[in-house]
């Protein structure tokens, strides 16, 4: 494991570990291995992912389950959580928590046709708490589905021919794709690509179907010849998440995934190959230094037809060399750090059985989405809406935005495409049928578009839901945006794109170490603020100030943007800016993101 005293060591000078030369583990020998985190124990001796959670849903007595079914029930695409702002009055009165279940679809590449929209809004009415959530990797999250509901909502969503099998839990999960269907080709191709991989990597076990929908043989677990061909019993030492991205837009976050395909295209905008990238995750702890996020290395150039052997090979070397013994550096990207790209790409090439060229260029211009009407290269028109934290809801007083999708899917003819900044895109529009998707727009207050601020960010869910939340997130940023946009608009920079994430907790599902402006959750109203990461999402932010309060956030930031308004060069960034003028170390990657940390110098 890489420390931070090899943070300033280029790769040729780094000591690597050697890697090792077969798989090591069986999954008898990882039975027996007291070495390993309890969480491989739970997974080898889960029947391939059945436990006990049948017998738990018959318990009446609890709206939860047990700690183990808590942990494989992930596997399932779910997570147990209780309601924290009820927590205090519950205990109180010597009651229960108020458990529920949030529950994550699988939805590669984020596109739903008008049917399957409008199931999963009634499931959200039903259900749920009312709302859909469209998350940073292009899925629907429900919240508040208490466990005697489970098995109703899993049938309806099977209905809508979806599921939610691997949307959480040490397996591949759901894989993302650039939305932009403007560029028809590129698009289609790497939709393509992702539901390839999706489909390929998918666990092969019986067990979502017979637990949920009730399929035969749950009583006696698995049967005699099952078996994961690719995943084993163990599956995956942690998550694994795969994306595909299209030049010049990076809104699918290419750097912060384990792993990634990036489109070359010709001149008449063909995909001729995949870029492959590795080694990437936005996950750490607060105080543990061995722990970090990391942007992933661009590693070779794959030609189409050897795509899905690579992102096998690069699974599989994960699986066999990850480490299974401490969990928190479970992740592919302390896997490279460990053994060196060099040993990594050697193996995955190896596994498909040839060698690669290197990667070819390409550029990024950006990681945001592009809003209001965009007309494709096959005449058909695309329609992106800004959704505020992708929460899909009904405000009062305010937009009707489920009512206004729900109505707009009961016309639209084409499909619908989420982003991974948590936007819906109308997709596949005929000219004729523009006026009045427009119309319905309009009626139910919807938007297509924001402030330059707000509409570059992103919040995870946080209090009161999610059980690692630190700090609130959702329901605060976009109050804090408003607060940072009077400090913009007073300094001439309105109109200027930053982008600002925010999470309750380290581990990052917002991506906040990839934004210009990251705020991560430290304790109640306390927050760690980042700074200098590149625009299109490219490098890593640095550690500008810890432990700053809620009201301390725009005082810390206003003088900043003062400078920025005066000093900034022609089309500089915002991130690059607070590096070049000195105010925060620029991070190269992995354990350097711990050093140097703190200001570097006051604000003038």
């Amino acid at each position: 494991m890489a420390d931070t005293k090899t943070a300033d060591l280029s790769p040729a000078e780094r000591v690597y570990d050697t890697p090792p030369t077969e798989r090591p583990i069986t999954e008898a020998e990882a039975a027996r291995a007291a070495k390993l985190s309890a969480n491989e124990h739970i997974k080898i001796a889960s029947g391939y992912l059945r436990g006990t959670l049948a017998e738990g849903l018959l318990k009446n007595a609890t709206g939860a389950i047990s700690d183990d079914d808590g942990q494989l029930v992930k596997f399932h695409g779910m997570y147990l959580q209780d309601d924290r702002d009820l927590r205090a009055e519950r205990t109180k009165k010597k009651l229960d928590k108020a458990y529920s279940f949030m529950i994550r679809l699988r939805i590669a590449g984020g596109v739903v046709t008008p049917k399957q929209w409008l199931i999963l809004d009634e499931i959200a009415r039903t259900y749920a708490n009312g709302t859909l959530r469209a998350t940073t990797r292009q899925t629907f999250q429900y919240h508040g589905v208490i466990k005697s509901n489970l098995k109703r909502t899993m049938a309806a969503i099977d209905a809508a021919l979806l599921d939610t099998i691997a949307a959480c839990g040490d397996v591949n999960r759901n894989v993302m794709a650039a939305t932009n269907p403007a560029q028809k080709g590129a698009h289609a191709a790497a939709y393509k690509l992702a539901k390839d991989i999706s489909d390929s990597l998918l666990p092969k076990t019986n067990a979502w179907r017979e637990i949920w929908l009730d399929g035969e043989r749950v009583v006696g677990g698995e049967d005699e010849g099952e078996v994961e061909p690719v995943y084993g019993k163990t599956y995956l030492p942690r998550k694994f998440k795969t994306i595909v991205a299209v030049p010049p837009s990076n809104e699918v976050d290419v750097y912060a995934h384990d792993l990634g395909f990036i489109a070359i295209l010709d001149k008449k905008g063909k995909v001729t190959g995949w870029n492959v990238t590795v080694g990437g995750g936005m996950g750490m702890t607060h105080g543990e230094t061995d722990t970090f996020p990391r942007t992933a290395d661009v590693m070779l150039f794959s030609e189409p037809e050897y795509a899905l052997k690579v992102a096998e090979a690069v699974m599989t070397v994960q699986r066999d060399w990850g480490n299974r013994n401490v969990r928190k550096n479970a992740r592919l990207k302390y896997t490279i750090e460990r053994f060196g790209l060099k040993a990594f790409r050697a193996e995955v090439e190896k596994r498909v059985g040839r060698a690669f060229q290197d990667p070819k260029p390409f550029t990024f211009t950006g990681n945001g989405d592009r809003y209001g009407w965009v007309e494709g290269d096959d005449g058909k028109h695309h329609l992106t809406l800004y959704v505020a934290s992708g929460r899909i809801k009904d405000i009062e007083g305010g937009a009707q935005i489920l009512s206004g999708l729900r109505r707009i899917a009961e016309v639209h003819q084409g499909d619908f495409r989420l982003t991974g900044n948590q936007n819906v895109i109308i997709a596949n529009v005929p000219a004729d049928k523009k006026a009045e998707i427009d119309a319905l727009v309009q009626e139910y207050g919807l938007t297509t578009g924001a402030g330059a601020l707000r509409r570059n960010s992103l919040a995870c869910v946080a209090l009161p839901t999610c059980g690692l939340a630190l700090a609130e997130s959702e329901r605060y940023l976009p109050s804090l945006v408003d607060e940072l946009e009077e400090s913009l608009a007073s300094h001439g920079l309105s109109d200027d794109d930053i982008t600002i994430r925010m999470t309750g907790c380290p581990n990052g599902c917002a991506r906040p170490f990839i934004a210009e402006i990251g705020l991560v959750g430290r304790g109640p109203e306390r927050y760690n603020l980042y700074l200098g990461a590149a625009f299109d999402g490219s490098r890593l932010s640095k550690l500008y100030a810890e432990d700053v309060t809620a009201a301390d956030i725009r005082p810390k930031l206003d003088p900043l943007f003062a400078a920025y308004a005066k000093d900034r060069t022609q089309g500089e960034r915002f991130g690059d800016f607070v590096i070049r003028a000195g105010y925060v170390a620029k991070t190269g990657n992995g354990p350097d993101f711990h050093v140097q940390t703190g200001a570097q110098k006051a604000v003038v």
